[in-house]
């Protein structure tokens, strides 16, 4: 859970960027029902420290806002991992970056006074470099739907979806990648403590099936692959660089809490904690958002 650029038709404060962010939609400020359309530009920072590390992923995407419904970008993301010095000390792993997958997506965009919806088809290509755990090595894609609604402070989302890996959320970057079908789910709600200030909360499941490939991003080319000094975590991405297996190993529950603030039109902060079940491992978090596109006149 995972962070582009958006087109929110009522836009939902913290709750719409961070659930974007989570499936890979594109984010835009909007701040009216007003039909916009045009190029988009974003840039993502986000990062997750735990026991293990921290690994910090820069997001640029562009894109194009067709209408209020429909728009399409690429992304290019690049991973900085910095293992802790304990896991260093075992494994030879060093801190690292590179190149991950760059991905296209496409997005649909309904707004009802029920419940909005917003529906997203990424695929990824396999650009980043598998010997570190930036790809699997595997062309990738992800189909995620996204429900929410406002009831005055408070907003309420739920979404669901299917892919061929577990994508980075805001409220973790993963320090691995993976390949085989996974089902997932979140569900939570935002609260608007004041203008542009909110908070909010979400419960997750990654839902594996068939056989899983893990591939750690905490093991570098140079490092000895496996060498993981007994298990501290239920998963295998902190003792061998590669592992393959059923999909007991790479299934994942948990939940997250965040505080986010928007400064302005053209940036979102937010800082939060998550805690995986599965992995017994706690992740501070963090995601600054920029959205260069507001620099652009939007009907160019």
């Amino acid at each position: 859970m995972q962070y582009s650029t958006e087109l929110t038709i009522r836009f939902h404060l913290f709750s719409s960027i961070v659930l974007a962010a989570a499936i890979g939609a594109p984010v835009i400020f909007a701040d009216d029902d007003s039909d916009v359309h045009g190029i988009t530009f974003t840039e993502k920072i986000l990062g997750s420290g735990s026991s293990l590390g921290f690994v910090t992923k820069f997001d640029t995407a562009v894109g194009y806002q067709f209408n209020r419904y429909l728009a399409v970008e690429g992304g290019i993301p690049v991973y900085m991992v910095n293992p802790s010095n304990s896991l260093s000390s075992v494994t030879g792993t060093h801190s690292q970056s590179g190149l991950g997958d760059v991905y296209a997506d496409v997005r649909l965009t309904l707004a009802n006074p029920v419940v909005n919806y917003t529906g997203i088809v990424t695929a990824g290509a396999p650009t980043g470099d598998r010997s570190i755990g930036f790809s699997t090595g595997h062309a990738s894609w992800d189909w995620s739907n996204l429900f929410d609604r406002t009831f005055d402070r408070i907003t309420p989302f739920a979404e669901v979806g299917m892919g061929n890996t577990i994508l980075d959320q805001p409220y973790f970057i993963r320090p691995f990648t993976t390949f085989g079908f996974v089902s997932h789910l979140e569900g939570g709600a935002s609260y608007k403590l004041w203008r542009m200030v909110s908070v909010g909360a979400s419960l997750y499941a990654i839902e594996p099936a068939g056989q899983q490939t893990v591939v750690s991003k905490l093991f570098g080319s140079s490092s000895n692959p496996g060498s993981g000094a007994g298990r501290r975590h239920h998963g295998t991405f902190d003792t061998a660089s590669e592992t393959v297996g059923s999909a007991d190993i790479a299934r994942d529950h948990g939940l997250a809490a965040w505080f986010g603030v928007r400064p302005s039109r053209y940036a979102q902060f937010e800082i939060g904690y998550s805690h995986s079940l599965d992995y017994s491992l706690d992740n501070v978090f963090f995601g600054v958002i920029f959205n260069l596109g507001s620099l652009i006149p939007k009907h160019f």
